[in-house]
């Protein structure tokens, strides 16, 4: 077939030679797609609008083989006869079932014409530069994001595309025909293929890659010095709800006074901005907040109301920080060791949607029985500030005010600060003035029972009850060791172990969803390693400085980058410095401390409500009606919250002292499980007691045992190493500064060498 070779197209093919590229194009605005993610149609009704005809297969839709039929062309082609006529010239290519990569099986002839429209090689060469050119200057989606892959029935047969010229006399061919088979994986009757137009080949259809809006700020740029000021502290401010909260929680519980509350939120400070750094300059590299998860909240809790501390009143809380300390330190290390050795690699190809969505969601829904029950003693501000937080988050959250949706990124702040000032003038107006009753005086001193009865109220509702302001210094460096020596026991430890490993998987469902919402390919499995190994050294520093609880990506950073649409590195860099600044004024963490312990409540319900709704999110990236899922997140779920319930269920001995919400914490010294071990008992009772740990088990064995396909359990697809080698500059976001690879080339622990870090 030499048809479409005249002498009018030889003569148009000269005049177009060496012409640029802006003076063959008509002038047309760049591609600008009117959804969230890139609709096939709309491009190529662009596409013919600028005369631009791609080499790329076309459209696909799930289940069928289709090729890219240009809508010009009079007559359809005859597949078989194609098949046929072409065989002999083309090339055998076996593509990756699931990522769509080809890979050459031996080429029988080199196939180099283009038929049907009389082109040269060297013409097509020029096309292909022309073709980059435009990929650079945005005016079509980048190559990196479009993988050559067929979408078939993956039975097994020969699948076979064919792009038509168009050329407007129904005889053109582009190019030929390539026969392609698919390959069966894992034993499944299925193959799954990828997607065209879709990095990674994840299916749109169920929920896979979906174009991100445009961000305010990307990942590399260089706004300008105060606006990285200002989006590092939106940053933070929008995530104080899990920075600073904890330590309301956990200080009062181990018996510290305000003053220790103040250390221990500076402390915080000073490890999530030290910890951010190290993410952003070793890690993935990510636009990510490292700070207290509420992972480790409890298994804190579990700790510190163990029997041996119930009753202990000379330094209660040093002697629970230092225990706590101990077991955090044995868990970063072995978190270390799973992510530099590379065992993360392998553990990631059974993490997968179904299994972190379930794990995440039972984090937040772990503290039900503490979130209300505590913000419930002081209902005239706990209410309060529930109903405005969910008015700023969803009823206003679309009003804008000089551009900024304020309402949506600073809900948290925003919102206690006014319920904060009401809470003053509640306590300046007399509200809690009980007569004869003292504020400032212990209740474990009060003789008055009317006063009794009043103690509480006033402990959670007055805001001029904390004397941190008085005592607390104004300048003030936490330092390690701070509380003393850490202490070791195996029985908190194996519970950190375990507590560990589900931070690991929160952490890994967090960077691929990252991944996503700044429009990065997927980082690949060694930089996952890598990003798990140094949060477990940064959980390690906080283990070593008493932060109460360790570091780890905080999940809730996600929706603040959807939201204000900034995912600059440099922007946290310079929030984490604000941070660092912030933790050595002592005054700044007293005034945190002084917040009421209902109002703090009141904002944990909705931030332990948020880190449910982002778990349960990451169920998009799987088919969500596939009734296997269902179940598989159902029973999880269940389970996770029932086996603790009965483990629960055991009373302690002294129940009398433990308030009503602290008693499910307490089933770790009470449980159901005796074996003989004091050590094993401990350890044993406490993992059950714990929801995500339960979850996490019952997901991690179901998902892993029962059949379905890739696309149906949502796998993980990660970057490989061949990506890496093809295109080097495509996982360059991921890559530590050169500086810093070229000095820690030998650590194989860094990544910086990403194509010899892949195990």
């Amino acid at each position: 077939m030499e048809g479409g070779s005249s002498s009018e197209t030889g003569e148009k093919v000269d005049k177009q030679k060496g012409l640029k590229l802006g003076s063959v194009l008509p002038n047309v605005e760049p591609f600008m797609p009117r959804k969230n993610f890139y609709d096939p149609r709309e491009l190529r009704s662009w596409a013919k609008k600028t005369g631009f005809v791609s080499t790329f297969s076309g459209e696909t839709d799930r289940g069928s083989v289709s090729g890219r039929n240009v809508e010009n062309e009079r007559e359809k082609l005859d597949l078989e006869k194609v098949i046929e006529k072409k065989e002999s010239l083309s090339p055998k290519i076996e593509i990756d079932p699931i990522l769509g990569r080809t890979r050459n099986r031996g080429v029988e002839i080199e196939q180099d014409l283009r038929v049907g429209n009389g082109k040269n090689r060297n013409e097509r060469d020029g096309e292909i530069r022309d073709e980059n050119q435009r990929n650079r200057a945005g005016l079509e989606p980048k190559n990196e994001e479009r993988r050559d892959g067929l979408n078939g029935a993956g039975n097994g047969k020969a699948n076979v595309a064919v792009a038509g010229n168009g050329n407007g006399n129904g005889n053109g061919v582009q190019p030929a025909a390539q026969v392609t088979e698919l390959k069966k994986e894992d034993g499944e009757g299925d193959g799954e293929m990828g997607f065209l137009g879709n990095p990674d080949g994840e299916d749109p259809s169920y929920g896979g890659w979906h174009r991100s809006p445009k961000m305010k700020c990307g990942l590399r740029e260089n706004p300008g010095f105060v606006p990285l000021i200002y989006y590092g502290l939106q940053h933070f401010l929008s995530l104080a709800g899990s920075l600073i909260f904890i330590p309301l929680i956990i200080v009062p519980i181990m018996g510290g006074s305000d003053k220790d509350t103040a250390t221990v939120i500076s402390t915080m400070l000073l490890v999530s901005g030290i910890t951010t750094i190290l993410n952003s300059f070793f890690g993935t590299r990510l636009p990510l907040v490292q700070g207290s998860s509420f992972v480790y909240l409890a298994p804190a809790l579990a700790i510190m109301n163990s029997r041996e501390y119930r009753n202990l009143t000379e330094h209660r809380f040093r002697h629970i920080m230092r225990e706590i300390q101990g077991a955090i330190i044995v868990g970063s290390i072995c978190q270390s060791i799973l992510g530099f050795s590379g065992l993360m690699s392998y553990l990631l190809r059974l993490i997968n949607p179904v299994v972190v969505a379930p794990t995440v969601a039972a984090v937040g829904l772990a503290f039900f029985s503490y979130g209300f029950p505590q913000a419930g003693s002081c209902v005239e501000i706990s209410l309060p500030q529930i109903v405005l937080v969910l008015i700023f988050t969803l009823y206003l959250r679309g009003i804008s005010i000089f551009g900024h949706k304020v309402f949506r990124i600073y809900a948290v702040p925003l919102s206690a600060i006014i319920i904060w000032a009401y809470a003053f003038f509640l306590t300046a107006g007399g509200a809690y003035n009980f007569k004869g009753c003292d504020p400032d005086i212990p209740s474990s001193n009060i003789l008055i029972d009317a006063c009794r009865k009043h103690a509480y109220t006033m402990k959670h509702c007055r805001t001029d009850v904390s004397d941190a302001m008085r005592t607390a210094a104004w300048v003030r460096i936490p330092y390690p060791l701070q509380w003393g020596i850490p202490i070791f026991h195996m029985r908190t430890s194996i519970i950190m172990v375990f507590v560990s490993l589900v931070a690991s998987v929160d952490s890994v469902g967090t960077y691929h969803s990252a991944s996503v919402v700044i429009n990065l390919k997927p980082p690949t499995p060694g930089i996952v390693s890598r990003a798990i190994g140094l949060e477990g050294f940064c959980s390690l520093l906080a283990g070593l400085w008493g932060s109460g609880t360790g570091s780890t990506t905080l999940t809730e950073n996600l929706h603040t980058i959807s939201v204000t649409k900034v995912a600059n590195r440099r922007a946290v860099v310079f929030g984490a410095l604000f941070m660092i600044f912030f933790s050595f004024i002592g005054k700044v963490g007293a005034i945190l401390a002084s917040i009421p312990l209902a109002l703090a409540a009141a904002i944990l319900c909705f931030t332990w409500a948020l880190i449910v709704a982002l778990g349960l999110s990451t169920l998009q990236y799987t088919q969500t009606p596939s009734f296997r899922n269902i179940m598989i997140v159902g029973a999880s779920l269940f389970l996770g919250l029932s086996i603790p319930a009965y483990v629960q269920q055991y009373q302690p001995e002294s129940s009398l002292i433990l308030p009503s919400y602290l008693i499910p914490y307490s089933a770790a010294s009470d449980g159901p499980v005796h074996t003989g071990s004091a050590d094993f008992d401990f350890a044993f009772n406490a993992l059950l007691s714990l929801n995500m740990v339960v979850t996490l088990v019952v997901a991690f064995v179901l998902d892993n045992t029962v059949p379905g396909s890739r696309q149906e359990r949502g796998v993980y697809l990660w970057s490989r190493t061949d990506d890496i080698m093809t295109d080097p500059s495509s996982l360059s976001d991921y890559t530590p500064p050169s500086k810093v690879a070229r000095f820690f080339r030998w650590a194989k622990c860094l990544g910086c060498s990403l194509h010899r870090w892949e195990p």
